[in-house]
Protein backbone atom coordinates (compact mmCIF):
# COMPACT_ATOMS: atom_id res chain seq x y z
CA UNK A 1 0.00 0.00 0.00
CA UNK A 2 1.26 3.45 -1.17
CA UNK A 3 0.34 7.13 0.58
CA UNK A 4 0.33 10.29 -0.99
CA UNK A 5 -0.29 13.25 1.25
CA UNK A 6 -0.56 17.12 0.87
CA UNK A 7 -1.60 19.82 3.30
CA UNK A 8 -2.78 23.46 2.25
CA UNK A 9 -3.54 26.55 3.89
CA UNK A 10 -6.33 28.54 2.42
CA UNK A 11 -7.78 31.64 3.07
CA UNK A 12 -11.04 31.10 3.50
CA UNK A 13 -14.03 30.27 6.15
CA UNK A 14 -14.76 26.62 6.57
CA UNK A 15 -18.25 27.19 5.31
CA UNK A 16 -16.46 28.59 1.98
CA UNK A 17 -13.97 25.25 1.89
CA UNK A 18 -16.67 23.01 2.71
CA UNK A 19 -18.73 24.38 -0.13
CA UNK A 20 -16.58 24.34 -2.72
CA UNK A 21 -14.73 21.03 -2.24
CA UNK A 22 -18.35 18.96 -1.45
CA UNK A 23 -19.41 19.48 -5.15
CA UNK A 24 -18.36 17.14 -7.45
CA UNK A 25 -18.38 19.73 -10.15
CA UNK A 26 -15.50 21.31 -8.82
CA UNK A 27 -12.98 18.89 -8.94
CA UNK A 28 -12.88 19.22 -12.75
CA UNK A 29 -11.53 22.63 -11.57
CA UNK A 30 -8.25 21.61 -10.06
CA UNK A 31 -7.94 18.63 -11.96
CA UNK A 32 -4.89 18.66 -14.90
CA UNK A 33 -6.85 19.54 -18.62
CA UNK A 34 -4.06 16.61 -19.65
CA UNK A 35 -5.66 14.35 -17.55
CA UNK A 36 -9.02 14.68 -20.21
CA UNK A 37 -11.65 14.58 -16.77
CA UNK A 38 -14.77 14.51 -17.55
CA UNK A 39 -17.98 13.44 -14.99
CA UNK A 40 -20.45 10.99 -16.97
CA UNK A 41 -22.91 10.35 -14.31
CA UNK A 42 -25.32 13.44 -12.73
CA UNK A 43 -24.03 14.66 -9.94
CA UNK A 44 -25.56 16.90 -7.11
CA UNK A 45 -23.74 19.87 -5.90
CA UNK A 46 -23.52 18.02 -2.71
CA UNK A 47 -22.22 14.74 -1.28
CA UNK A 48 -23.39 12.23 0.57
CA UNK A 49 -22.14 8.80 2.23
CA UNK A 50 -23.49 6.20 -0.46
CA UNK A 51 -22.93 8.90 -3.44
CA UNK A 52 -21.43 7.19 -7.02
CA UNK A 53 -19.77 9.53 -9.08
CA UNK A 54 -18.28 8.21 -13.23
CA UNK A 55 -15.71 9.28 -14.53
CA UNK A 56 -13.59 9.43 -17.94
CA UNK A 57 -10.07 10.44 -17.21
CA UNK A 58 -6.91 9.69 -19.39
CA UNK A 59 -4.52 9.56 -16.78
CA UNK A 60 -2.13 8.43 -18.99
CA UNK A 61 -0.61 8.41 -22.66
CA UNK A 62 -3.94 9.59 -23.61
CA UNK A 63 -5.58 6.31 -22.74
CA UNK A 64 -9.08 7.24 -21.46
CA UNK A 65 -10.83 5.26 -18.85
CA UNK A 66 -13.67 5.10 -16.65
CA UNK A 67 -13.23 5.98 -12.92
CA UNK A 68 -16.11 5.13 -10.77
CA UNK A 69 -15.70 6.24 -6.81
CA UNK A 70 -18.11 6.23 -4.14
CA UNK A 71 -18.52 8.77 -0.85
CA UNK A 72 -18.31 6.41 1.78
CA UNK A 73 -18.03 8.86 4.60
CA UNK A 74 -19.01 12.27 5.00
CA UNK A 75 -18.99 14.52 8.33
CA UNK A 76 -19.69 18.26 7.09
CA UNK A 77 -17.81 20.15 7.54
CA UNK A 78 -15.10 18.51 8.69
CA UNK A 79 -13.76 15.52 5.90
CA UNK A 80 -15.23 13.42 3.30
CA UNK A 81 -13.61 9.98 1.77
CA UNK A 82 -14.00 8.68 -1.67
CA UNK A 83 -12.99 5.14 -2.47
CA UNK A 84 -12.48 3.78 -6.00
CA UNK A 85 -15.17 1.12 -6.82
CA UNK A 86 -13.78 0.72 -10.43
CA UNK A 87 -11.26 1.94 -12.28
CA UNK A 88 -7.09 1.95 -12.49
CA UNK A 89 -6.28 0.93 -8.87
CA UNK A 90 -6.44 -2.30 -7.09
CA UNK A 91 -7.34 0.23 -3.82
CA UNK A 92 -7.96 3.87 -3.81
CA UNK A 93 -9.22 5.24 -0.25
CA UNK A 94 -8.87 8.89 -0.50
CA UNK A 95 -9.70 11.43 2.71
CA UNK A 96 -10.26 15.13 2.48
CA UNK A 97 -9.72 16.84 5.82
CA UNK A 98 -10.82 20.29 6.57
CA UNK A 99 -9.78 22.25 9.73
CA UNK A 100 -10.80 25.67 10.74
CA UNK A 101 -7.00 27.41 11.54
CA UNK A 102 -6.45 31.44 12.25
CA UNK A 103 -7.14 33.03 9.42
CA UNK A 104 -8.50 30.33 7.25
CA UNK A 105 -8.25 26.82 6.53
CA UNK A 106 -6.24 23.69 6.85
CA UNK A 107 -6.87 20.88 4.14
CA UNK A 108 -5.62 17.54 3.95
CA UNK A 109 -5.41 15.29 1.09
CA UNK A 110 -4.56 11.83 2.28
CA UNK A 111 -4.58 9.06 -0.54
CA UNK A 112 -4.17 5.42 0.30
CA UNK A 113 -3.57 3.26 -2.78
CA UNK A 114 -2.70 0.13 -4.21
CA UNK A 115 -1.83 -0.02 -7.85
CA UNK A 116 -2.30 -3.42 -9.69
CA UNK A 117 -1.13 -5.93 -12.13
CA UNK A 118 1.25 -7.42 -9.66
CA UNK A 119 4.98 -7.36 -10.05
CA UNK A 120 4.50 -5.07 -13.58
CA UNK A 121 2.60 -2.44 -10.65
CA UNK A 122 5.24 -2.95 -8.69
CA UNK A 123 8.04 -1.85 -11.24
CA UNK A 124 5.89 1.15 -12.79
CA UNK A 125 4.87 2.51 -9.00
CA UNK A 126 7.84 4.19 -8.86
CA UNK A 127 8.60 4.87 -12.17
CA UNK A 128 4.97 6.12 -13.69
CA UNK A 129 2.33 6.23 -11.45
CA UNK A 130 3.99 7.63 -8.30
CA UNK A 131 5.29 10.85 -9.94
CA UNK A 132 2.04 11.32 -11.90
CA UNK A 133 0.21 11.23 -8.92
CA UNK A 134 2.38 13.73 -7.53
CA UNK A 135 2.33 16.00 -10.47
CA UNK A 136 -1.91 15.57 -9.91
CA UNK A 137 -1.32 16.70 -6.27
CA UNK A 138 0.97 19.50 -6.62
CA UNK A 139 -1.39 20.90 -9.56
CA UNK A 140 -4.38 21.07 -6.84
CA UNK A 141 -2.76 22.77 -4.50
CA UNK A 142 -1.54 25.57 -7.63
CA UNK A 143 -5.06 25.41 -8.90
CA UNK A 144 -6.63 26.20 -5.40
CA UNK A 145 -4.33 29.15 -4.67
CA UNK A 146 -5.09 30.81 -7.84
CA UNK A 147 -8.59 30.62 -6.52
CA UNK A 148 -8.74 31.11 -3.11
CA UNK A 149 -5.78 32.81 -2.70
CA UNK A 150 -2.06 32.03 -1.52
CA UNK A 151 -1.80 31.46 2.51
CA UNK A 152 0.41 34.71 3.94
CA UNK A 153 0.29 33.94 7.59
Amino acid sequence: MHTIERTQRIPISLDEAWSFFQNPENLSKITPNEMGFHILSEVPNKMYPGLFINYEVSPLFGIKMNWSTEITHVDAPNYFVDEQRAGPYAIWHHEHHFQKIDGGVEMLDRVNYQVPLGILGKLAHPLIVKPKLEEIFDYRIKKVEEIFGKWEK
